[in-house]
């Protein structure tokens, strides 16, 4: 729980978090990653990502200001609870659409009696050390519940879903966002750039912290860090290792070609 603390002291101090989109089944890849970013998002709803893999990652995060975040499938508390048992520090819903989705994902992230948690929390409880009243309590305020808006209805209940209790920030989701729009693979069209202005505008006057999912493009994330957004999770861990390679063979071909 450590972790998620780090994650919203950050954010109160008015710093724009940086973190990536973990795919790659390997641990290392999130610990060595923990040297430079503010978050992990472990996605195991656009990845074949098992449990125990995911346990990988948020364990590599450990001794580390990290904090390990994981995208579930769905809005779920079958899913949400052994993800939270094995230590995250909170989750990344999708597809919410309502007020009443948000906060069936808040219950699910509380034990009683604000929520439907069930206890179970192997990792987290220090393997049995930590338990009681005082620990649930804990566990309670400092457990992250994050919902992606990324459908148009979400849009239109954007105010009812910003004033649900418990919800600790929103993330956007451009590409979803897009073709919920009607606008599919556009997510710099115009419409959908002036949809997310209203969303973070809205977020801020409710003062619940914003999120978005883009890219690699350093011009549009210090764009959208410009806007206010609180938190950017910059592409996945295959597209920066991409760019890295692309950059640095890009530079010696130039070299090369230059000597020719």
């Amino acid at each position: 729980m450590e972790n998620a603390k780090y994650f919203r002291e950050k954010m109160a101090t008015g710093k724009t978090l940086l973190g990536t989109c973990i795919t790659f089944f390997d641990p290392t890849i999130t610990e060595a990653l923990a040297r430079v970013l503010d978050f992990v998002w472990i996605d195991t709803e656009h990845n074949a990502m098992s449990l125990e893999r995911v346990q990988g990652h948020i364990m590599a995060t450990k001794g580390s200001e990290t904090t390990p975040l994981v995208r579930v499938p769905a809005n779920d508390p079958v899913l949400i609870k052994p993800v939270l048992d094995i230590g995250a520090a909170g989750v990344i819903v999708p597809l919410v659409k309502t007020a009443d989705d948000v906060r069936l994902a808040v219950s699910a992230c509380k034990y009683p009696p604000e929520g439907i948690r069930g206890f179970g929390p192997r990792r987290p409880s220090g393997y049995g050390v930590r338990g009681g009243p005082d620990f649930l309590q804990s566990a309670n305020s400092t457990i992250i519940t994050i919902v992606q808006i990324e459908q148009k209805e979400a849009l239109n209940n954007l105010a009812e879903i910003l004033a649900v209790p418990g919800l600790t920030s929103i993330v956007v989701g451009p590409n979803d966002l897009a073709g919920s729009l009607g606008y599919p693979g556009q997510p710099r069209h115009p419409e959908v750039l002036r949809a997310i202005d209203t969303v973070i505008v809205k977020a801020r006057e409710a003062k619940v912290p914003i999120g978005i999912a883009v890219g690699d493009d350093p011009d549009v994330l210090v764009g959208w860090a410009d806007k206010g957004v609180n938190w950017m999770a910059m592409a996945a861990d295959y597209a920066l290792l991409v760019r890295a390679a692309s950059q640095l063979a890009g530079r010696v071909r130039e070299h090369q070609r230059g000597k020719a």
